[in-house]
């Protein structure tokens, strides 16, 4: 064992000697590494940040929730079909909530974007509004900073209260506390009794969550009109492993509430994150196959490279490659010589590569969101040397069965 590690520190000093005697050349042999390298870890980076963006941007959803709803999130074939559906309506709400029995909370919700929120001369314009009722906290899991969530009294009494976001409060009031005091939305007056914690951005960052504005259902409804918004119900599971039996379940109890025939399709869809995470893998798959091939086709193209400079150089030694043989050198050194060599070509077209498309995705990164895990770095590192010994084994083979004496003679 420890003759073939003095064995092995020789060879490997014999490769390190021969990069060294072609800097240039072993640089420009990396070229298709370093690109191919720059390549997978770029595409890596993104697709690592883009999905950390991503299941951040979706976590407000929930993974136990499930929303009943007209549309599904994803409709797939003709849109008519789901566009002359009749709308989820506050009384089908009220059947469900005493139908089903596996939830923790049940909300109706409505939605609308864009709100004008006024405090004497400041003005500034919400990014989501909910009305609601007081079991949207546990639905969507939203936490205060300050004052309190709306009550059931207040929602059944359509009182002109609001929970407001981070941004709002910054806005309208800096450093002042907002609770109990008065602003106007859309020019109809609210008091204040609750701020949201910090959220950062909704979907992809398409919205800020912290422009939110959450109110009793009726009070929405007044000030935003019934029609405007559709209604969904928000249904809090409470337990992953219960999900789907409380999928069932609801849709169970809506075909029976909605008066569908049981041989009718669904005329309501029970959405959840689940199919936000599948749409969003689906589409980044087809990316990333693309990504593969064109980082495939850049590695194998250096490969073919490495492996014509290291047929070269094996046809430049081989007159040493007969002086290590004359002198007792085995036929599985010379292999490993050759092939070290061509390794550590490769790695340092991947180090290259790796000092490349670090910078690249800091710049990337102001546009788009990326993340360089170690293991994106470890397994850059991986490629780069199984190319290496893959494209520099036929080289490696070919010096290692040379004989002797004739290459003792060779000029």
């Amino acid at each position: 064992m420890k003759l073939f590690f003095i064995e092995f520190l020789e060879i490997l000093s014999i490769a390190l000697r021969a990069i060294r005697a072609n800097k240039l050349r072993s640089v420009l042999t990396t070229l298709g590494i370093i690109i191919g390298i720059v390549a997978v870890t770029t595409m890596s980076t993104a697709i690592v940040g883009l999905r950390e963006a991503f299941l951040n941007s979706i976590s407000s959803l929930g993974s136990d929730v499930l929303y009943v709803s007209k549309f599904p999130w994803f409709a797939m074939g003709d849109w008519s079909q789901y566009r002359n559906r009749k709308d989820i309506t506050l009384e089908q709400y009220e059947k469900l909530k005493k139908m089903i029995v596996t939830y923790e909370a049940i909300a109706p919700t409505k939605t609308t974007f864009g709100m004008n929120v006024k405090r004497k001369e400041k003005t500034v314009e919400s990014s989501v509004v909910y009305g609601t009722t007081e079991e949207f906290q546990q639905t969507s899991q939203i936490e205060l900073t300050e004052g309190h969530f709306m009550s059931g009294m207040d929602v059944r009494a359509g009182r002109k209260i609001c929970m407001i976001g981070q941004d709002i409060v910054k806005e309208l009031f800096g450093a002042e506390s907002p609770i109990n005091k008065d602003i106007k939305i859309n020019n109809a007056p609210f008091k204040v009794i609750g701020v949201m914690e910090k959220q950062g951005s909704g979907f992809l960052g398409t919205f800020s969550l912290d422009g939110m504005i959450i109110m009793p259902l009726k009070t929405f409804e007044s000030i935003a009109g019934e029609a405007r918004a559709r209604l969904r119900i928000d249904v809090k599971v409470g337990d992953v492993t219960k999900l789907e039996d409380a999928r069932q379940e609801i849709i169970s109890a809506m075909r029976i509430i909605r008066k569908v025939p049981p041989n009718k399709p669904d005329d309501f869809a029970v959405n959840q994150q689940e199919a936000f995470k599948q749409m969003y893998d689906q589409t980044v798959g087809v990316i990333a196959i693309a990504g593969i091939m064109i980082t495939a086709l850049s590695l194998f193209v250096g490969a073919i490279g490495i492996m014509n400079i290291m047929f070269v150089s094996v046809t430049e030694r081989t007159k040493e490659i007969g002086i290590r043989k004359a002198i007792g050198a085995k036929t599985w050194s010379i292999l490993f010589q050759f092939l070290i060599e061509s390794a550590l070509i490769c790695l340092l077209g991947g180090i290259i590569g790796l000092m490349i498309s670090f910078p690249l995705s800091l710049i990337i990164n102001q546009f788009l969101p990326t993340a360089m895990p170690l293991d994106i770095v470890v397994l850059a590192l991986l490629i780069s040397i199984i190319v290496g010994v893959v494209s520099g084994f036929l080289p490696a083979w070919k010096a290692s069965r040379l004989n002797p004496v004739d290459s003792l003679r060779y000029e």
